[in-house]
């Protein structure tokens, strides 16, 4: 009996099988440089990585182990798709810091607000509707924007974030366009790449712009408890809690490692996203959920993010003083917290061109063009402080700014076109997000 002839190609014989969204998909053509980042000699300013080494690992140890003897059987069954009803208490809780009123009952636990970003996205986006979005953006959220085929459309931001006039002007062009905006994707607090903060005033412009546009907001926020030298804005959602779904995570306040992110949003939402998570999961891990919540109930985590704040203010200020003395060319925003400066290199240079030389001196960091859709970005760069320590810092600056004179040699002699790389864009691995 003769076998049925599969098209496809020689080296993925499934490949006619795949839907049309996975066509899209593909790896990052920088990926294996990030890969030679994660050994010891190289100095990494890539990656979002939390300071763990900054918690203490002896008392969650403890706790840790009264879990398992103690709630054992719970911690380690399924649970509620919707999260652990104690945890979805103290989450709003945490929320209550922000201005956030809202009941348990409004709380989608999700692993990690990675999956949240997923879950909004899947219930909301149709192939070809539009996401508008600031400029640049989180490459995580792009990332599943183009895994579920919207449109990124950006808005651009300056140093008091998103610009209210460009998101009216461009929300009543996509209109006369006939184009539907099903959400404003947004990162106020301390943006990720740009640093940035939304400033007090224009919350409620971009509330009230988006209001009048019929536009619902989607608000993540992993960083706005680690400012560092001024209580946290109040969010959006204080603002329109039927017109804006919040992001929250326990990875940069406490740890990545238990992968718990949560979600808020109206009531029908809501609904809809539990659904769609027990679909995906069954359930969020209970050890993960319970083991957050013991923390929460019996450690100082308001004292722990207070010890954050004042590491990554130190890390902050190594990254800023090692700009100023070995790239006084380049430009960049200096953040008032969270985990990331926005650079901009010398004119004529090309942040993902240079990306293989800044590998070889044994520096990495991410270049600007994986936070825009369209690819653009080149002249930016994103550098992340707040995993080394400040004195690996400042040797990374260090090395990076041979980097950058050797760039602008070649470019002085070559001309602006001068490009040693070059290809298409895509985005990095998840753990430089």
């Amino acid at each position: 009996m003769s076998t049925p002839e599969r098209p496809g190609t020689r080296l993925d014989p499934w490949f006619d099988s795949y839907a049309a969204r996975a066509h899209a998909m593909r790896a990052s053509e920088i990926r294996a440089l990030f890969s030679v980042a994660n050994r010891p000699e190289v100095v990494s300013l890539a990656g979002g990585m939390p300071y763990i080494g900054g918690l203490p690992l002896e008392e969650l140890a403890e706790m840790t182990k009264r879990l398992v003897l103690e709630q054992g059987e719970v911690a380690l069954q399924y649970g509620s798709g919707q999260g652990d009803e104690g945890l979805r208490e103290h989450i709003t809780q945490v929320m209550a810091l922000e201005g956030i009123s809202a009941h348990p009952d409004d709380v989608v636990v999700t692993t990690g607000s990675q999956q949240a970003l997923d879950l909004v996205t899947k219930i909301f986006i149709d192939p070809g509707d539009v996401i508008v979005a600031e400029a640049p953006s989180y490459v995580g959220a792009l990332g599943v924007f183009r895994a579920h085929e919207a449109e990124v459309v950006h808005v651009p931001m300056d140093a008091d974030g998103l610009v209210p006039s460009e998101l009216d002007a461009t929300l009543t062009r996509l209109r006369a366009e006939g184009r539907r905006v099903k959400f404003l994707y947004t990162v106020p607090n301390f943006h990720n790449p740009g640093g940035v903060t939304l400033s007090l005033e224009r919350r409620p412009q971009v509330v009230e712009i988006c209001q009048r546009h019929g536009v619902l907001i989607l608000e993540d926020n992993p960083y706005g408890l680690l400012g560092f030298d001024s209580e946290p804005l109040p969010a959006m959602r204080s603002l329109s809690p039927e017109g804006v779904i919040y992001l929250g995570s326990f990875s940069k306040t406490f740890a990545p490692g238990y992968r718990v992110g949560w979600a808020v949003a109206p009531h029908a939402v809501r609904e809809k996203l539990v659904l769609a998570s027990e679909a995906a999961i069954l359930c969020p891990s209970n050890a993960s959920q319970l083991a957050i919540r013991t923390y929460l109930d019996h450690a100082d985590w308001k004292g722990q993010i207070k010890k954050f704040q004042e590491q990554y203010r130190e890390r902050r200020d190594a990254m800023i003083s090692a700009l100023e003395e070995h790239i006084p060319d380049a430009s960049w925003n200096v953040p008032e917290g969270g985990f990331y400066v926005w650079v901009r290199l010398p004119e004529g240079l090309d942040s993902k061109s240079m990306l293989p030389r800044a590998i070889t001196a044994r520096v990495a960091y991410v270049a600007g063009t994986a936070f825009y859709m369209d690819g653009s970005g080149s002249t930016h760069m994103r550098l992340s402080y707040c995993y080394p320590t400040p004195e690996r810092i400042r040797e990374g600056v260090r090395r990076l700014a041979g980097v950058v004179d050797a760039e602008l040699e070649a470019v002085s002699i070559f001309g602006r076109e001068y490009r040693p790389g070059g290809g298409t864009v895509d985005f990095p691995s998840p753990d430089l997000a």
